[in-house]
């Protein structure tokens, strides 16, 4: 079972940030073989939300305001631990993080900068594709919209 935990950046232990960093760095760094700059003082910003497993985050999302990120609001830096992913740790986070974005922004308008190779599972949450196909950091992604 996942337990989500919501936190602002100021209401983060130093052992949860460590964790975090920790846990994208090994999926967006390591596991995708992507040297870029993860830590990018948007963190500061940002509304997250944690996915628990046994006391370890295994699961993990931010959310961003209109103009914080996007002029809509947004999801970002969406990441389940490898091994956990069989557990629809993925589906369990990403609807935790946009019931957040309504709840802490009362918006309902998301926008995100997806991996075009995840492009069904955000359609699967009612996300559509928005205009071409661009690189971010040499991946693929595409511009999704919940209209």
């Amino acid at each position: 079972m996942l337990q989500i935990k919501i936190k602002k950046y100021s209401e983060l232990t130093k052992d949860e940030l460590y964790e975090i960093l920790q846990l994208r760095s090994e999926v967006f760094v390591v596991e995708q073989d992507c040297v870029y700059q993860d830590i990018d003082f948007k963190d500061q910003k940002a509304v997250h939300i944690l996915g628990y497993k046994n006391e370890k985050i295994v699961a993990y999302t931010r959310i961003f305001k209109p103009g914080d990120y996007f002029n809509k609001a947004s999801i970002g830096r969406v990441v389940v631990a490898e091994k956990e992913r069989i557990n629809g740790f993925g589906h369990i986070i990403f609807e935790a993080s946009i019931k957040a974005v309504k709840d802490y922004f009362n918006e309902k308008i998301i926008k995100i900068s997806a991996q075009k190779y995840l492009k069904k599972f955000y359609e699967s949450h009612g996300f559509i594709q928005k205009g071409q196909e661009y690189l971010e950091d040499g991946i693929p992604h595409i511009e999704m919209l919940n209209e």
